[in-house]
């Protein structure tokens, strides 16, 4: 079935046509248009859940402004992201606690996913960034787990179930202002966000109020050189309420919720070789009483080239462990599980058929889905195609 599907999608892209070229040496335009759709086919190889395909799909559409060229605001740029999901959630069927496939949505829908200004401060290379701001495109994030599919290598789940409704990442965004300052060879950057994430294209629009407080997050690091990482703390200015205990009348308790998170990335090889592998390991840890999790970690090789004949290829290996809490774990008790925690490993390929049109197939073992011990491994296949234009 997936392989019937996936012949009609590279036949579609095909018929689509390849973009026109651009010239190499012409200077950036002054507004710089991009986009990219995403078709994802999931399905569930074995474990407790259906054996449906379900596809995804996920579209982007970016526009980067110089406005100092186009209205003389020197050091200011201004970046916009139009996103649209729709299709199947595989999650359904391998019922993880951290989700399979970065694209799967809980509401499908067209929404403008940031829509911010950043100015230059001085002339040290620092810069505030205003408006719309998806808040994992710079904290908790490295390049080497840009390739593996699974959502805890884009950001720790620790981090990513927080919030009223999620924190400001995909796929809605959040008012957000956000500092960088580097200093020597390594950064900080500081970020207030609001801590509902709301967008237009979601119930209610952008949420203006901060009734939920406001999310405080911190990053020190370095992201240049052969070995690249950085520390990040955030909390939360509102405590949000306990999920797992009440107070004496009845009514939840309202416990912090904050964490701390380590990144690092290393090039393997010698500089300048035909191909470069990277490994890369991260961590963290959160107030356990607001979401399932007390921390996880996830590690990884990325290759690239894959094959020396194949100069666009890469191959990249990935672990990722969430460790339940010990409320959570009370709570699957209760209700009579046997809780326990959930790791993941995935491995993943991906290479250009033509320029304009690449093809990644990915598959993923599940220990303990949805951090049950008496659950079966799972096992989940993914084949990608990204159309860029």
């Amino acid at each position: 079935m997936i392989g019937r599907m996936l012949s009609c999608g590279v036949a579609l892209g095909l018929a689509l046509g390849a973009p026109g070229a651009q010239a190499q040496d012409a200077p950036p335009p002054p507004v710089d248009l991009a986009g990219e759709a995403i078709v994802d086919l999931a399905q569930l190889v074995s474990g407790n859940g259906d054996r449906k395909v379900r596809a995804l799909t996920n579209v982007n559409l970016t526009a980067d402004l110089d406005l100092a060229r186009l209205i003389g605001l020197d050091g200011t740029r201004a970046h916009f992201h139009v996103l649209d999901n729709r299709g199947g959630r595989p999650n359904d069927a391998a019922a993880t606690l951290q989700g399979v496939d970065n694209i799967e949505v809980p509401y499908a829908g067209l929404r403008l996913f940031e829509a911010w200004v950043e100015r230059d401060i001085g002339g040290g290379g620092a810069s505030l960034r205003m408006g719309l701001y998806d808040v994992n495109s710079e904290f908790y994030a490295n390049d080497a787990a840009g390739l593996l599919i699974a959502p805890p290598f884009g950001i720790g789940s620790e981090l990513a179930a927080t919030g009223p409704n999620g924190p400001s990442i995909f796929p809605s965004s959040a008012l957000a202002a956000r500092l960088y300052v580097p200093v020597g060879e390594a950064f900080v950057r500081l970020g207030v966000i609001n801590a509902r994430a709301s967008t237009l294209g979601d119930r209610g629009g952008v949420d203006f109020s901060f009734r939920d407080g406001v999310l405080l997050i911190g990053e020190v690091g370095r992201s240049e050189g052969r070995l690249r990482g950085n520390l990040g703390v955030w909390r939360y200015s509102r405590n949000p309420e306990n999920w797992y205990e009440t107070a004496p009348d009845g009514s939840p308790l309202r416990k912090p919720s904050q964490g701390a998170y380590a990144v690092v990335e290393g090039d393997l090889l010698p500089e300048g070789g035909a191909r470069q592998v990277t490994a890369f390991l991260r961590a963290g840890l959160s107030d356990p009483h607001t979401t399932p999790f007390h921390g996880g970690f996830q590690a990884g090789l990325l290759m690239a080239p894959a094959l020396a004949s194949r100069p666009d290829s890469q191959v990249s290996l990935g672990t990722h462990h969430a460790w339940t809490s010990n409320h959570f774990r009370d709570a699957m008790r209760a209700e009579g599980g046997n809780p326990g925690n959930e790791t993941v490993v995935e491995l993943t390929y991906s290479d250009q058929i033509v320029p304009w049109l690449a093809l990644q197939p990915d598959v993923q073992w599940v220990h303990q889905p949805g951090g049950d011990r008496d659950v079966p491994d799972a096992v989940v296949g993914i084949v990608r195609l990204t159309w860029s234009f």
